[in-house]
Formats: structure tokens, C-alpha cells, sequence
């Protein structure tokens, strides 16, 4: 069993752990609480009462977040000619479009998100399905698209993509420990917004089961759903 270390531990005693907070206040606990030398990430997890199992009900989209996510993000672009000069402006880190597939293949992967054009897709999925995975372009999550160069943008500006696991959980980021509170919870607000939103109308019952929040290093404090729900309504 693992055990965790006195700082940890004595971060535990800062807060009540069976109560639920606002998002605001669980914000302002994660981010006290990131106490690390280097800049923590803040991590968000949903758990949502659908059936992963069911295509209906396949929860999955992008939304900006207000204030970016604090990270440098990787993104390599698909793209020929004229389009393939529009991601290279937009701020694409590596263009290309036979030679990036076959630089993939050959063992490449220092990239977070990749982009394409629609017109590169039949050899992306043919030749890096397997390889991609996770990460191969999907116009649900804006990640192909005739508009690359903007496609490209909007995720360097802190776009992020949030999508329902095999648990039926989302797990995704909402900043830095750096971010001032407000700035964190206008991140936090905006997402929660996003995922209740796309709530399937297949879904019955309770859809927010539970909300927690967490910097890299620190204990997950927990967001009253019902709460969450009153801020979207309003």
C-alpha cells in the first residue's frame, strides 16, 4: 500500500474531504494546496451517469477554455501547398504531410495534438490508425479541418478537448497552480458548462455523479454537482 509523505498528509488536514465545495472553493483549496517547487497542472475529473457502452450516448467535444491551460502544447499539422503554409503561419510546430506520415512511423511522437485537412485523412488512417490512436484527427474535436490555420490557433490559445473514458469518467486539465483563483475557476465554469451541455438526451436520470479537482501533487478535493448545476442554469 502506498503511503504518502508528511506533506501530503498535512495537506490532507486543510480541508474537510467528505464535503462538497462550490467550484469557486475547491479551486481556492487545489491551488493553496499546490505546494511543489515546480508549476503543478490542475486536473479536473467527471464522473457522468451514461453508458459508456452506448454510441448514444458517447459524451466527447472541445471547448476554449477563457484563460488557456498554461502548457505549451506540440501540435503537429497534416497539410499540403497553400494549406500546409497556413498551419506553419497559425504557429504549427512540425507541417507535413507523406513525410510527417512516414517520420511517425518510423518512431516520432514528441507531439501533443495533431491537425489535418480533410484531404489527408484516407492515408492518415490507413497508415497511422494504430499508431495515432487517441491522437489521430477527428473532426468532433476540431482536429480536421479545411480551416487548419485556425484549427491550429485555437488550440495554442488553450482549447481542449474533453471525452468520456471506458469508466465513464472525463478527465481533463484546467490551468496552473500559477493561474489567479478567479482565472482557475472561469476555467473550471467554462468546461463544466461545456460537458453539461452535451449532456445526450438518451442519458436518464442523475448526469453529474461527481466532480473532482486536483493539482498534480495534491489530494483531490470534491465539487458539489448540484451546484455546478444551479451556476449552468443561472
Amino acid at each position: 500500500m502506498k503511503r504518502h509523505g508528511k506533506k501530503y498528509r498535512d495537506t490532507l488536514k486543510s480541508f474537510d474531504r467528505e464535503k462538497m465545495y462550490d467550484p469557486a472553493e475547491a479551486t481556492q483549496i487545489v491551488k493553496r494546496n499546490a505546494k511543489s517547487k515546480f508549476d503543478e497542472t490542475i486536473e479536473i475529473h467527471v464522473r457522468l451517469g451514461v453508458d459508456p457502452k452506448k454510441s448514444d450516448q458517447n459524451v466527447r467535444g472541445t471547448v476554449q477554455l477563457p484563460h488557456g491551460t498554461g502548457r505549451t502544447v506540440r501540435v503537429i499539422a497534416f497539410a499540403k501547398g497553400d494549406k500546409a503554409k497556413e498551419a506553419e503561419a497559425a504557429g504549427a510546430d512540425i507541417v507535413g504531410d507523406q513525410d510527417l506520415i512516414d517520420r511517425i512511423k518510423g518512431g516520432f511522437s514528441e507531439f501533443d495534438v495533431a491537425v489535418a485537412t480533410p484531404d489527408m485523412m484516407p492515408a492518415i488512417g490507413k497508415e497511422l490508425g494504430r499508431i495515432l490512436a487517441q491522437k489521430m484527427p477527428n473532426p468532433k474535436s476540431g482536429t480536421v479541418s479545411a480551416n487548419i490555420g485556425g484549427a491550429v490557433r485555437e488550440i495554442k490559445a488553450g482549447k481542449v478537448e474533453y471525452r468520456l473514458d471506458k469508466a465513464g469518467i472525463v478527465h481533463t486539465i484546467v490551468g496552473k497552480a500559477s493561474f489567479g483563483e478567479q482565472q482557475l475557476a472561469e476555467n473550471v465554469t467554462t468546461l463544466l458548462d461545456a460537458i453539461v451541455r452535451a449532456k445526450p438526451s438518451s442519458s436518464k436520470g442523475t448526469y453529474l455523479k461527481s466532480i473532482t479537482l486536483a493539482s498534480t501533487m495534491g489530494p483531490g478535493v470534491r465539487v458539489d454537482p448540484n451546484r455546478v448545476r444551479t451556476a449552468a442554469a443561472a
